[in-house]
């Protein structure tokens, strides 16, 4: 099987910090450069899995490079350049506390709370009557607490506020380009014949300028279906075809784990990795249009490196 990117240990010229994301590496440089390594590994119920998947990381960076550059002209993103597939080089940014999710359709997290009984998600009201994958009349925006370690956690605007994770001006700023970004990327799925079905942004500020971080419409942030007999299949009451990797966390819970303490995460085998690195790929070739080109992953730390150094020395 490929080799997977599950670390990287690098010591970069000029590095003042490292921080060990759930998927990504991030460096930062002389608080000048934020270097961010996309790994293969995989997490989900907030729990990163023992296994990487082969080019899952390279899939990741390279739909994200995609979204930046198309939805630059409604937000400024922190993207300078991107040295290597699985490598995005951009400003260092301040990021906010708090995750924009937006849901066009009541899916994933927020069907399982509506299951429960909830009718209420961050605050905002749920209507009665819906079944999974049904859309909201209009989409809403859920927001999570940005959480180090442990669990991202619903919660309100009027909560964030409160505990001044943001000003109540940048907030509405936040809503304002997260309805814009995701009408945006909803119009581009749309036109390679998927639903954007929900999604987050994170958003940081540099200079009083509030900036789009991290990634955008990957598989890993967000929840695609396909258009073609969405609607026949909701009518029959039938599980969508879907591209995300909410399959992951289904076989997770087929195999008994949630993410629930005293839960032990099955083994991922063989067969399976190969699937969802597949999907992975599948995902990336429907949204893009293009086909996928495998970066050789035999030397992946030392290419990674080399290119990551190169770029570094001709920004100075």
């Amino acid at each position: 099987m490929e080799k997977a990117l599950i670390t990287t240990e690098f010591k970069l010229p000029g590095q003042k910090s490292f921080y060990k994301g759930k998927v990504r590496d991030v460096y930062n440089v002389n608080d000048r450069f934020l270097v961010m390594v996309v790994t293969d590994r995989i997490s989900a119920f907030d729990v990163v899995l023992p296994r990487g998947i082969p080019y899952k990381g390279q899939v990741l960076n390279q739909i994200a490079d995609r979204y930046l550059d198309a939805t630059a002209d409604i937000v400024p993103n922190w993207k300078i350049g991107v040295p290597d597939p699985n490598v995005t080089i951009g400003h260092f940014v301040q990021p906010f506390k708090v995750e924009m999710v937006i849901r066009g359709y009541l899916s994933g997290h927020a069907w399982r709370e509506y299951r429960a009984g909830k009718r209420e998600l961050s605050g905002v009201p749920l209507p009665d009557g819906l079944r999974e994958n049904d859309p909201f009349p209009e989409p809403i925006i859920t927001p999570t607490t940005k959480a180090e370690f442990g669990h991202d956690l619903d919660i309100s605007r009027e909560e964030i506020l409160k505990q001044g994770l943001v000003s109540e001006e940048e907030y509405d700023l936040l809503e304002v380009y997260t309805r814009q970004l995701y009408e945006r990327g909803s119009e581009m799925a749309a036109q390679r014949g998927l639903v954007l079905v929900d999604t987050k942004y994170e958003f940081g500020k540099k200079d009083g300028l509030i900036y789009l971080i991290d990634e955008i419409h990957t598989p890993d942030s967000s929840r695609f279906f396909y258009a073609e007999g969405y609607r026949e299949r909701q009518e029959k009451g039938e599980p969508q075809r879907q591209l995300s990797k909410e399959f992951v966390r289904e076989w997770l819970m087929e195999n008994g784990f949630q993410g629930k303490d005293g839960q032990t995460v099955p083994e991922m085998p063989d067969a399976f990795v190969r699937q969802v690195s597949d999907r992975y790929i599948e995902l990336y070739e429907n949204l893009t249009g293009e086909s996928f080109i495998r970066e050789d992953t035999t030397h992946i730390e030392k290419r990674i490196e080399d290119r990551i150094l190169a770029f570094l020395r001709e920004q100075q």
